[in-house]
């Protein structure tokens, strides 16, 4: 639980909400969580983690766990890219919605 202090610490308001946002979101992977944040999957686990209730968090947790939006691994091949087509470009930046 220290590295997730650690891990929030070093992270802006900001990038902490988008980070909760896009791990929300069925169709992000984390994988484009850990592109434009640097943060690993396991990360994102231990952000949810301090940042939510318990509950909310065991809520998400049971939604998230081997969704195949979620895991590149599990999607579909021809699902290819990050974001919807809709979604402004991601510049590979920290925020690139707000």
């Amino acid at each position: 639980m220290a590295r997730a202090k650690e891990l929030i610490a070093d992270l802006d308001e900001r990038s902490i909400d988008r980070i909760i946002e896009m791990a929300w979101e069925d169709r992000t992977p984390f994988s484009a969580i850990e592109f434009q944040f640097g943060v690993t999957e396991a990360e994102v686990i231990k952000i949810m983690r301090d940042q939510m209730k318990p509950s909310s968090f065991r809520m998400w947790r049971a939604r998230v766990q081997d969704r195949p939006t979620k895991h590149v691994a599990l999607r579909d091949p021809e699902m290819d890219r990050f974001k919807c087509s809709r979604q402004r470009h991601i510049t590979h930046n920290k925020i690139s919605k707000r």
